[in-house]
This record gives structure tokens, sequence and C-alpha cells, in this order.
């Protein structure tokens, strides 16, 4: 049996469609259901390219027995977070707060009107660790549904009073000055991994934001230990496991804390704000290493992620098959020695071996090793490293490649115009500023289309159905003014008005404050409203600072009181909270060094027009045109 969900355009969803479980999208009418039969409903939320999901997926969404109690007691609600990030925020801050921990799968059991009662992430499908098997879970809620109704209700009226007290009224009073960014700083060094790069423990995630901030704060100020900061921690990860050595692109998180052994899935947002942040790096410090990796960056993002339309897909999966035709993590990127041997010869593969660190034990599992410059070995032969990467670039090129997310997420196109339209004008690439423009001028006609409001995603060319939130506004806004930067043309920084004109008229609240869906979005247990930055820039950020460069461009005091109005929330939390607002003090970086408006008369892409890009001042736009 197809359940509901073939007919969707996500293709996480569209992996669940023919699973025996009786699947609903999230719609009125899967709660209405819920209220008709009187029954809980269940919330799946995962995305497609997550491990745990899939795992998750095959032991229990596709057991008959489990499936057939799950249809009997539950309407079970399957959600697609990529798309519908409100959801995913509203139901993951209530996880969050249940249980102190969160991630995806995310389960959790819902009342007929959408208020949570029970919570998890991924459920066994036998008991293991002192956790209950998914079975015995279904078990447990339907007997507190059918025995313990009030305590049910009470359990969850009480969560939803408590997320309802939790809103923000504001960040603060006024605009995070000299202090908060130097405290945010102190912060940061305090946290900052002298040994390895990068900031905190295991697992490791790729800082971009932080270093987009530290870039900028040296930028203006000058202070060194910054720059440090910055350059270090982009080296170790660009020698390290976490970034492609043979392909570009850098992989979600590192497992530990060297950066050795990434979390494979390769992300659209990472690779664009990573490529965005290794041209900033190289415009600070003309590393040669730096434009090595923007330029290797974008080239995966548009060789790997480029839709048939010109848009760019979301991820690709950490699982692929193995030799044994096993879809198991890393296996189209891990190498061992024997297969070093086989592609390259004795000599060549012994070269190869010490160069990217691969050994007999491996770095990784069952003896395979993941690719990273090992280094300490001296000058080597360039053109040597080149010959063999080639090689086992094409070798590995005949595996079984992981699977890809098609779908177009507006936000991280966005991020990615942005990367691309800069790199490409850095390094003179005029074809990375096309690819830039062509994802662009894809957000304008499909994804504004005819109702003049965002959809958050499409794919294949068709618009998905779900609205907008305040990331995909501010991202792509942020987009589209690097764009009209780059191109000189007039057009992209109107839409980037057009979009910040729903900002100021849909998401903004009394004093300044932002929320992530709109004013006429629809309602659920809470209006989601979240400033810090996770993988991305927060919604609320990447508004404040595409106002601000906005209001930089056409002198509108309106923009520039809300991008203040906005930046209260990083006077706030930056002194407290610097690595989950590091797009925030980025922004807050501009705010303190400008507005400086660069205006170039002359030809569109010529050295002076170059010049004003290359300039590093936070708070400077550069508006290009002829005569």
């Amino acid at each position: 049996m197809a359940n509901r969900l073939a007919q969707t355009t996500s293709p996480y969803l569209l992996q669940h469609a023919d699973n025996p479980v009786d699947w609903w999208p999230w719609s009125p009418e899967a709660f209405e259901e819920a209220r008709k039969r009187d029954v809980p409903v269940l919330l799946s939320v995962g995305y497609a390219s997550c491990h745990w999901c899939h795992v998750m997926a095959h032991e229990s969404f596709e057991d008959d027995d489990t499936t057939a109690y799950l249809n009997a007691h539950f309407v079970p609600v399957k959600v697609d977070r990529e798309e519908r990030p409100d959801v995913d925020a509203v139901y993951m801050e209530a996880v969050q707060a249940a249980t102190g921990h969160g991630g995806w799968p995310m389960t959790v059991f819902l009342t007929p009107d959408a208020e949570p009662f029970y919570f998890g992430t991924y459920f066994p499908p036998e008991p293991r660790h002192g956790s209950p098997s998914f079975q015995q879970v279904l078990e447990g809620v339907t007997a507190a549904w059918t025995d313990r109704r009030d305590e049910v209700a009470e359990v969850a009226g009480r969560i939803v009073a408590d997320l309802a007290g939790r809103s923000l009224v504001h960040g603060g009073d006024g605009v995070p000055g000299e202090s908060e960014v130097a405290q945010a700083l102190l912060g940061l060094t305090r946290e900052y991994d002298e040994q390895h790069g990068g900031f905190g423990g295991a697992p490791k995630f790729p800082p971009a934001m932080v270093v987009e901030f530290l870039l900028r704060h040296y930028a203006r100020t000058g202070a060194e230990g910054a720059l440090q900061m910055a350059a270090d921690t982009c080296t170790a990860m660009a020698r390290g496991g976490i970034y492609d050595q043979l392909g570009g692109g850098f992989a979600r998180y590192s497992v530990d804390r060297e950066w050795v052994v990434p979390h494979f899935e390769k992300m659209l947002y990472d690779n664009a704000l990573l490529c965005r942040v290794y041209a900033r790096l190289w415009r600070t410090t003309g590393s040669d290493e730096a434009r090595r990796i923007a330029l290797e960056t974008a080239d995966f993002m548009v060789r790997e992620l480029r839709t048939a339309e010109g848009g760019f897909a979301s991820a690709l999966d950490a699982d692929s098959e193995d030799a044994e035709g096993k879809h198991v993590e890393g296996a189209f990127y891990v190498w061992t020695p024997a297969q070093l041997r086989e592609v390259l010869g004795e000599d060549d593969a012994a070269f190869a071996a010490a160069y990217f660190g691969v050994t007999e034990d491996g770095t990784f599992e069952e003896g395979a090793s993941v690719l990273r410059l090992a280094g300490g070995a001296g000058p080597v032969d360039a053109a040597r490293v080149a010959g063999v990467r080639a090689r086992l670039l094409a070798a590995r090129d005949g595996r079984p490649h992981p699977g890809r997310d098609d779908k177009v997420v507006a936000a991280w196109n966005g991020l990615a115009i942005a990367a691309l339209a800069e790199t490409g004008a850095y390094f003179d690439r005029p074809d990375l500023v096309e690819r830039a423009t062509e994802a662009a001028d894809l957000l304008v006609r499909v994804h504004l289309g005819e109702v003049a409001r965002l959809t958050r995603t499409s794919k294949d060319g068709r618009a998905g159905d779900n609205a907008g939130v305040l990331e995909d506004y501010g991202d792509v806004a942020e987009g589209f003014l690097a764009l009209a930067a780059v191109t000189g043309e007039g057009a992209w920084l109107e839409f980037a008005g057009f979009l910040l004109d729903i900002v100021l008229e849909q998401f903004t609240g009394e004093g300044g404050q932002l929320y992530d869906t709109a004013h006429d979005a629809e309602q659920l247990i809470r209006r989601p409203q979240d400033p810090t930055d996770s993988a991305t820039p927060s919604g609320w950020t990447a508004a404040a600072g595409a106002l601000l460069s906005y209001a930089a461009y056409t002198g509108s005091e309106a923009h520039r009181t809300a991008a203040e109005g906005a930046l209260g929330v990083v006077k706030a939390l930056g002194p407290r909270v610097p690595r989950f607002v590091g797009w925030g003090l980025a922004v807050a970086e501009a705010l303190l060094d400008g507005p400086r408006e660069v205006a170039v008369a002359g030809p569109v892409g010529g050295e002076l027009h170059r010049t004003a890009l290359l300039g590093r001042a936070p708070g400077a736009v550069v508006a290009a045109g002829e005569g």
C-alpha cells in the first residue's frame, strides 16, 4: 500500500512512501483523523541524509508487526525538518526541555490538539542500554492514553504552558558595543582548542560563522589573536578528514577533536558558509591554502549539488554501498592500503599512504582510513600529489555514489549564491558568478513565483507547499546583496529590498524582536523564535545582517532601525554564548565599523571594482555601475 506521502515533494517523505506505516504528512486532516478515531498522533521528524533516521525506518517502520500495532493505535505523521523547520523547532524545544537532549529522528506523541506528552529520538527494535524498545514505547503510550487520559492531558497542558512562558521579549537594551564584543572574544578564547583548532571538544563542528566574526574583528581592530584562531582553525579543518581531500567540500562534523573522522554527510549550507569564509580568509591573509579550499569547495557545490534547474540540492548522504553491496557510512570516501595499491601500484601507494595518513590499522572502521593531510614530512612533490589525487578521484568515481537530497531550500541557496558570487569575483571565475546568478533566477522564478512571498523549498522546478521562514528571507536577501555587489545589477538590490520589507511587515514584533514564522503563518503550539546560530545563521541574525547592508546601500532609516532592534539579542547573548551567535557577532562588527559606502563608477568587474570588493572593512557595501 502506498501511503499519503507519495504526492509530496520532499525526498525524505518519498523515502517513506512505500512503508507499511499509514503515514500522513503534517496537515489539519491528520489531526482531524486522530480526533475522529480518538487516538494520539505519532510525530516522526527527520531528514533525507540522516543516518539514524534510515536505521529506525528499516528496523521499525518496515517491520510488519510493529506497523500493524502503530496503524491500529495512532495516526502516524511524518515531517521533513528541512521543509518545516517551524514544526521541528517547536517540538525539538519540548524534547530538549523534557529529556535534556535532542536529535533526529525525533519521535513525539501528541494529543489530537497537537500538544506533546511523550518524547524521544531514536528507539531501538529491542530494549538496549536501558532504553525501551519502540514496541514497548508504543504499548506504554497506548496504555496511558486509554487508562490515564487525565494524566496525559495534564502533562501536555503543562508542557505547552512552559513553552509559551519561554517567549523572548527582546534581546536587551540597545545594540552590542565594544565591551560585549570584547567579552565574546574572551569567551571564544577560553573555549578555543589550542592544539587542534576549533572550539569545544568532540563532536566538533566547523565554526564558519564564528570564523567570519573573527576575521571581521581583526579587520576592524587589528587584533592578531582573533586572526590566529580563525586561520589555525581553517588550516586544521582543511588538512583534516572533515575535508574531502580528493573531491573538495566539507562533511557535517568531526566525531573527534582532531578533525580526523567525519560524519560523512555533506550539506549545502556548511559548504556555502565555509566556501565564503575561506575566500574571505584568503582576502585577509593571501593564503594559498585558503584560496585552494575556497575554489575546490565552490567547484564541489557546482559539480555535485547543482540541479538541472540551476539551484543547489540540500545534501549528499553519509551512507552508500560498499564492495559487498551493504549500505554503510563513509563507504564512498574511505581507503585501505590494499585499495591504494590496486589503483596506484606499490610505489605511489606507499607515497599516498604517508601523505594522506592511510594506515594498516585504519583510522575509521574495518581497517579503512579517512584521507587527511598527515603533514610534517617536509616539502612534497606537488606534481606527484596532483597525479595521485587525480587517479584516486577517478577510481573513487567508479564506486556507488551516496544518495542526494534533491530539494532546493531557499535559505541555503541564498548562502550558496553569496559564496559563489564572492569567490567568483575574488578569483576571476566568472563561471561561478554565473552559477550564482542562475540559482538566484530560480529563487525569483519558482520560489517567489506568482504569490510574491517566498516558498521554502522546490524540487524539479516545482515549488513546495511550505511558506518560507525568517531564515529564508534573511539568507536569500544576503545572497542577493552579495550578487548585487559583484554584478552591479540593481535588480538584485531591489529583490533584496522586497524580501526585507516582508521581514519588517510579517516577522517583526515589539521592540525589534523577530519571529521565525510570519504573522499570518500556520499557528503552532507556540510561535517559534530562536536567535541562536546553529549549523546556519539563525533567521534572526541573518535578517539583521541583510537589513544592515540594505540600509547602507539605500540610506533607509527603517531598515537600519530594524537591524539595530534585532541586534539587541546579540548584546544579551554575545558575552554569554559567543559560539552560538557567531553570525550575530559578525553583524555587530559591521554595525560598529559602518556604514561605509563604496561606489565604483567604471567597468563592472574591472580592476577598481575588484579592488573595492577586496576591501576588508566589515561595514562596507560596494555598488558598481558604468558612468
